[in-house]
């Protein structure tokens, strides 16, 4: 039989998934046995009690200046500013998207603009949004809506376009507006879509918020691990990062699901 053509079970499957990450953390508790055993002191690759003691410090333990378990109020204020800037940017791009995917002026007049300012890159107007916004929350929120509306646009314009012309055909042959095939033909069409571009734009996101936190903010994941680095803290660094990482994996695992739940006929067009 040829390999193209021979699949895993389940257990298979389970197991080659969860082996990477268990050669990486061998990987990594050898590198870590090794340089503490050159050096005791060393902070580049703590052990894994190290990082034990100090996830137990940063979650369950109040700061003695603030009061707070600042693994949990920096992750709070990193989800809201994620959530508002993900929030404005998904409305935004299933607006102009659809416009943009329906007209065909529209299409002349916008897709060219889009597709420049997509070529932008996003970290680079960080100091223009700090002079412009401030330093506060609003520039934070903008660098993540500037950074991912304009590819989620371009995504959804081109899944509208690329819908059977047929479909739009038979509709008008029913005698529906431009309104009606907008809301009853094309929307239902692109939105399990945008769910989808939604999910591909979350490692983008995080990226654009870290950047943002780690520059200008007082509270943030970003900027916790921007703040402990001058005192190679890594300890610390490191279970931030796999937090990080968590909290995104969830995050689409989640979105996925609410795509299948909503649009459980989205599953069929894979062939599942």
């Amino acid at each position: 039989m040829r390999w193209i053509n021979s699949y895993p079970g389940n257990g298979s499957r389970l197991a080659l998934a969860l082996l990477p990450f268990i050669l990486l953390v061998v990987a990594y508790m050898i590198g870590s046995a090794e340089r503490l055993a050159d050096n005791p002191n060393d902070k580049l690759l703590p052990g894994l009690g190290a990082l034990g003691e100090a996830i137990s410090r940063m979650a369950f333990v109040a700061d003695a200046r603030t009061g707070e378990y600042l693994l949990w109020s920096d992750t709070l204020a990193s989800l809201q500013r994620l959530a508002a800037g993900l929030g404005i940017a998904t409305s935004i791009a299933l607006l102009v998207g659809l416009v943009i995917g329906i007209l065909p002026f529209a299409r002349a007049f916008l897709s060219p603009f889009v597709a420049a300012i997509s070529m932008v890159p996003p970290l680079a107007l960080l100091p223009i949004l700090f002079i412009v916004m401030g330093l506060g929350e609003a520039s934070k929120i903008a660098l993540i809506v500037i950074g991912v509306t304009p590819i989620m646009i371009r995504d959804l314009a081109l899944t509208a376009i690329s819908l059977p012309r047929e479909m739009i055909v038979k509709a008008e042959t029913l005698s529906a507006s431009s309104w009606q095939i907008t809301l009853r033909v094309v929307l239902p069409q692109i939105l399990p879509r945008l769910i989808t571009t939604l999910r591909l734009q979350l490692g983008p996101a995080w990226l654009f918020l870290i950047a943002a936190e780690a520059i200008s903010s007082d509270s943030g994941l970003g900027y916790r691990i921007f703040l402990v680095r001058r005192y190679l803290s890594m300890d610390v660094i490191f279970p931030y990062v796999l937090w990080i990482t968590l909290l995104a994996v969830v995050t689409d695992i989640l979105l996925d699901r609410l795509r299948i739940a909503i649009f459980p006929w989205s599953e069929l067009e894979k062939g599942k």
